[in-house]
């Protein structure tokens, strides 16, 4: 048996679970305090996602940059080529929230998108 703790970011409470495994697979979660908390952690040991965020530079824009992020989660090992393909992007003003900034991002499936209005400046 092995047995593996996490710290639950499904919500603000931060429960700490324990994961019990018997050659791989998952026999017993506990420490959640919610559903949510044994949702996170089997899929935390099982298949472990993140949502990435960033920022692009924005050229003739009010602000210099805007924030981004994944439209989904996607696989943990997958966030150094996503950052890889996000750092030199350099978009021209206007950006609005919610355009795709890149597609289909690192061959995951999820795109990149703006999450603030940049608006042109002369």
């Amino acid at each position: 048996m092995e047995e593996r703790r996490l710290t639950c970011i499904r919500c603000p409470l931060g429960c700490q679970v324990t994961v019990t495994l018997d050659k791989g697979e998952i026999v017993e979660v506990t420490g959640n305090t919610c559903p949510r908390g044994d949702e996170y952690a089997r899929k935390e040991v099982t298949n472990p996602t993140r949502i990435v965020t960033s920022i692009v530079k924005v050229n003739h824009g009010d602000l210099a940059a805007v924030s981004c992020k994944t439209a989904d989660d996607i696989p943990k090992g997958k966030i150094f080529d996503i950052l890889a393909e996000i750092k030199p992007l350099v978009l021209e003003a206007p950006v609005k929230i919610g355009d795709v900034l890149i597609h289909d991002v690192a061959g995951t499936g999820v795109d990149i998108v703006a999450t603030k209005n940049i608006t042109k400046v002369s």
